[in-house]
């Protein structure tokens, strides 16, 4: 089985839109017109967070919440040069290696996006000595064609102005993969999507909040107040994960194809044992495949499942390979495993289910 046209057309549209963390504007309204085009009542946060709401037929309907995050990695103009480049400073986690003469894409305050390339010196104008360690970032500047500091400003490009790496949707060879920037985490916008079409027209007995958080990236800002603004039972996490394949070792975990997986343990959540087993039992009486994670990074997951008592929360991740930078992938049988898991973990969700977890930990 392979995905939809219109769900390739999601992707594509999604992972291409300018979305650095604070900076989410693109995105944010992408989601919400899409929400709206359902017919669901549209929230925010002041952070600028967006959810759908479906409500129930039932009267004090338990509230489960489905989210991604919308940000992804970038940075910020931290300086206009003389010579009209732009210092850099950066958002999220970024390797140094991975950006010397990748182009990018500016957008100043008025919303007017400028091409450019962070600049990279040819090594045979290099010392030995450079050549053999990567240039920090602090270093690098960004090339947008202007021929000095007045230029540059006369576009209106300031301080501040966010800078995304740029990276095309690219269907690989064999159908199979996907290939383009944000795969981190426009993957969990477009499965709140998906699994909100699939269900807008089954009657639940709860009502279930679909959306996207901003600002995961630069510290699960968004998730904060976005679990006091929904005040949901349970959680959703949907998130790409570091594959750790592409040195054949099955071993690893992150085995792109291997199907969705089980993260057992990551640096700021450990997940509800019982709910945790509920999914497993859900992937098992699917019939999908699945696979056991840990990593030392986290997700929303660990702001959600902090809100007010305590929030029953589950993240269900696919893993993607080159994670934060521009050419991350994603394999579609991942996807379609997940869709598929997340659809049946919703309905599995009735509110005698979600009281016997709730209470399981007294």
């Amino acid at each position: 089985m392979n995905l939809s046209e219109k769900t390739l057309r999601t992707m594509e549209e999604l992972t291409q839109l300018f979305g650095v963390s604070g900076q989410e504007n693109e995105v944010r309204t992408y989601l919400a017109n899409r929400y709206k085009e359902y017919g669901f009542e549209v929230i925010y946060d002041t952070l600028g967070s967006v959810f759908a709401v479906k409500k129930s037929k039932k009267e004090n309907a338990k509230t489960i919440l489905l989210a991604g995050h919308m940000d992804e990695v970038g940075f910020v103009v931290r300086d206009v040069t003389s010579t009209g480049c732009l210092s850099l400073t950066a958002i999220g986690g970024w390797w140094n290696q991975t950006l010397l003469g990748q182009r990018v894409l500016v957008k100043n305050r008025a919303g007017k996006t400028f091409k450019g390339v962070i600049g990279s010196i040819p090594p045979h104008l290099l010392s030995e000595a450079d050549r053999a360690k990567p240039m920090e970032i602090k270093n690098m500047l960004v090339d947008i064609g202007a021929k000095d500091k007045e230029e540059a400003e006369s576009w209106g490009i300031l301080p501040g102005d966010g800078i995304v790496v740029e990276g095309p949707f690219v269907l690989m060879e064999g159908g199979k993969r996907l290939l383009a920037k944000a795969w981190d985490n426009r993957y969990g916008c477009i499965m709140g999507l998906e699994v909100l079409d699939a269900l807008k027209d089954v009657d639940l007995d709860v009502d279930l909040v679909v959306g996207a958080t901003v600002q995961e990236e630069v510290g699960l800002r968004g998730a904060t107040t976005a679990g006091y603004l929904v005040d949901p039972d349970v959680a959703i996490v949907f998130d790409c994960s570091p594959a750790n394949d592409t040195n054949g070792k099955k071993d690893e975990f992150g085995q792109l194809g291997s199907g969705p997986l089980v993260r057992f343990i990551d640096a700021n959540y450990l997940p509800h044992r019982g709910f945790l087993n509920h999914y497993i039992d859900v992937l098992e009486e699917n019939k999908l495949p699945y696979q056991y994670y840990q990593s030392m990074g986290g997700t929303d997951a660990g702001a959600f499942h902090k809100a007010f008592e305590g929030v029953l929360t589950l993240t269900m991740c696919i893993c993607a390979r080159n994670i934060h930078t521009n050419s991350s992938i994603i394999d579609q049988d991942d996807f379609l495993n997940a869709r598929t898991a997340a659809i049946a973990m919703v309905k599995s969700l009735t509110p005698e289910k979600i009281e016997t977890l709730k209470t399981s930990n007294r």
